[in-house]
């Protein structure tokens, strides 16, 4: 189903659709405030307080891994789950408090064992239906993100260090999986553009942007950016985007290795509209097409079925359909960070502004999970 155009969003208001989450710990307990105050708990690597917080779990997921412990124990095989929910089993959390909190039992040592354990729960999961609106066998994307200690760190994996101990990776994951416990994920995403200055004297500014395909298990027919995709474990950043501009707009890895450059990230907070969790951080690239230069190596086209059609769209039009609604939520957040990076969005133009910035370079109020 195409989006519905809405009428005259805000900057702000297109950012709030997808930085929807306000957390705030009272009493110990963390609750979402945007979403009936649900309490959330905080997902540990290990049974030790000092542990780094890799997710948030809802009460469903909660309950849940009360019963995956029980299968355990019926099937006298190892629990996966430290579930400390009682005032009495509670511990002084890296954030100084006392709350609800779960881990990975301390058997779970080392990545190889994170992601075999997750890997069978998840594909139990998939195969009995439960949770079947995120990692049901329609929903099932068959690729691996990564989990890190600290989520802001180094994308550092075995692969590529040849071990695994000392590394900010911490196991492997089903990605359609990941909003179920709330792990911080990520992404890539690219502009193609350029700009002219007109008769007028004014600079003209013209975006590549695809309509995703109706067939798109996530926001189908919604606009998008020129190229975006997750970065699959163990792939760096800039290599899963060459992979991304190839598979989704034919655009070859000799172009996008020689004229794209690196302009920074978006980070935000992303609760579904059935609650589901997605913290996310973009990285984010440009590449403007160069004057007096044959455009037809930096014209994008449908290659993997994943987009219906790019259009090279105006300014002015661009405009209009990021205040109608149109794009998908994080996209629209990419094209807002451009607008400001070329000036067009300025301390001057937009009274905003500060709080548009804050907004768009969030940290998912990580401290006090």
């Amino acid at each position: 189903m195409s989006p519905t155009p809405k009428s005259g969003l805000s900057f702000l208001d297109i950012i709030a659709i997808c930085d929807n989450v306000h957390l705030r710990r009272d009493a110990g307990n963390l609750s979402d405030t945007s979403y009936d105050s649900e309490i959330l708990i905080p997902l540990y690597l290990s049974e030790s307080p000092d542990s780094a917080v890799i997710g948030l779990l809802r009460p469903v997921i909660v309950e849940q891994l009360k019963l995956e412990n029980e299968r355990s124990r019926t099937n006298d095989t190892p629990e996966l789950w430290s579930l400390r929910l009682e005032p009495s089993d509670y511990i002084t959390l890296r954030n100084g408090t006392l709350g609800p909190s779960a881990s990975f039992r301390n058997w779970l040592d080392t990545p190889a064992r994170r992601t075999a354990a997750m890997k069978e729960l998840c594909e139990r999961w998939r195969d009995t239906g439960l949770f079947s609106d995120v990692c049901g066998p329609t929903k099932w994307r068959a690729e691996m993100y990564p989990v890190y200690s600290d989520p802001f760190g180094i994308h550092d994996h075995p692969l590529v260090a040849g071990r695994e101990e000392g590394l900010n990776y911490a196991f492997e994951m089903e990605r359609s999986a990941c909003a179920l416990f709330g792990i911080v994920t990520y992404g890539v995403h690219l502009s193609i553009y350029d700009e002219v200055v007109g008769d007028d004297g004014q600079r003209h500014l013209r975006v590549w942007v695809p309509t995703r395909a109706l067939t798109k298990p996530t926001f189908p027919g919604y606009l998008d950016n020129t190229v975006a995709g997750g970065i699959p474990s163990g792939m760096p950043m800039f290599e899963s985007l060459v992979k991304e501009c190839m598979e989704e707009a034919s655009i070859g890895p000799e172009i996008v290795r020689k004229y794209t450059r690196a302009t920074g990230s978006i980070s935000y907070f992303f609760r579904t509209a059935k609650g589901w969790l997605q913290p996310e951080i973009e990285y984010v690239y440009d590449i403007v097409i160069p004057p007096g230069v044959d455009s037809a190596a930096f014209t994008p086209r449908p290659s993997d079925g994943e987009v219906e059609s790019f259009e090279f769209v105006s300014h002015d039009k661009l405009l209009q359909q990021l205040r109608a609604g149109l794009f998908k939520p994080n996209c629209g957040l990419v094209i807002l960070d451009l607008f400001i990076r070329l000036g067009y969005i300025t301390p001057d133009n937009e009274p905003d502004f500060m709080k548009i910035m804050h907004r768009l370079h969030g940290d998912f109020d990580y401290g006090i999970w």
